[in-house]
């Protein structure tokens, strides 16, 4: 089997907040990592990006403690924004529907896409990407309960219903929570060789395969 040879490991960016959606960050590191285990040099390095330092408690209390926040991540060559969150009884939104009107984050998600070479969302992930302009007039999808919000931002963005990702090269956007990992496996196999990406998904005991 011939991987191509990178010349350093790609360092990917998964941004973590509270409330975020624990399979939606931890099913594509993991992604990331085992496809690590199949090459002599790590292809991957994914980091935990945070606004603030200190611990993150993503759904249901699980706690998070991130590698890097805004103020020392370094550079980035992917970036992926999960999701996770709704809105309270009273309207009040958080997770994702508080972090896409976040301008610090805006101002950052803009900054490392302009060097990343794949920026990606998962589930409701894709609301902070629209609202950053990430998604302007592009395809796209999210998780089935956000798909009327993603619609409503406007700015020219086609809403995919029923799939598990999006492609429209460098912008990357996946259905929710599980989605997040066809799409990281799609990404394996578009960075190294489809056969190194399906060697993950078994070795993960995930029912995937490569896309013909």
């Amino acid at each position: 089997m011939k991987v191509p040879m990178l010349s350093k490991p790609l360092t990917v960016g998964i941004f973590v907040f509270d409330d975020v959606e624990v399979l939606d960050f931890a099913g594509p590191f993991e992604v990331f990592t085992v496809a690590d285990r199949m090459q002599e040099m790590a292809p991957f390095h994914p980091l935990l990006i945070s606004e603030k330092p200190g611990p993150i408690k993503a759904r249901g209390n699980f706690v998070v403690l991130p590698h890097h926040d805004f103020s020392n991540a370094p550079a980035l060559d992917m970036v992926l924004i999960p999701g996770g969150g709704g809105r309270r009884p009273d309207g009040t939104g958080f997770g994702t529907r508080l972090e896409q009107h976040n301008p610090r984050l805006r101002a950052w998600l803009l900054n490392a896409a302009q060097s990343a070479q794949r920026v990606m969302s998962v589930c409701s992930g894709a609301l902070i990407m629209a609202q950053s302009g990430l998604l302007d007039g592009k395809k796209a999808t999210t998780h089935r309960g956000a798909y009327g919000e993603l619609r409503a931002i406007g700015r020219g963005i086609e809403v995919i219903e029923d799939v598990k990702y999006v492609d429209t090269g460098k912008v990357i956007s996946s259905g929710g929570i599980s989605a997040g990992i066809d799409m990281a496996l799609t990404v394996v196999g578009q960075t190294l060789s489809f056969e190194v990406a399906q060697q993950t998904a078994d070795y993960m005991e995930y029912d995937w395969r490569a896309p013909e």
